[in-house]
């Protein structure tokens, strides 16, 4: 049976999301799958092996800083690159957001 709707474009969004939330900002990958699974329902588990991608693609670094309530925390913080793809990104999803909202004002 094919993927829900629902769950394909989660998949086709999930990188945007991400690279838009530390677009505010650094942060951590166990709030930014806090704050993901509050906002689209992405469960925990997506986000490590994505973060991990992005940092390999350059579109995001790490660094360590100290912790209040326990070790250290890998912070992620977005590179110029990681920038200039969520602009990218950006302008995709519009583009495709209006075309499929004309197709579906067409069908009404």
């Amino acid at each position: 049976m094919p993927e829900s709707l629902q769950i394909q474009l989660k998949k086709g969004v999930l990188e945007m999301c991400v690279l838009a939330l530390l677009s505010k900002g650094d942060n951590y990958a166990y709030d930014i799958a806090s704050r993901m699974a509050e906002a689209v329902g992405m469960g925990e588990g997506t986000i490590y092996p994505l973060m991990r991608r992005m940092q390999n693609e350059g579109l995001v670094s790490t660094y360590l800083q100290e912790s209040e309530s326990g070790p250290p925390r890998k912070y992620y913080r977005l590179t110029k690159s990681g920038a200039l793809s969520l602009k990218s990104q950006v302008a995709e999803w519009m583009t495709f957001e209006a075309a499929v909202r004309k197709i579906l004002g067409e069908a009404s």
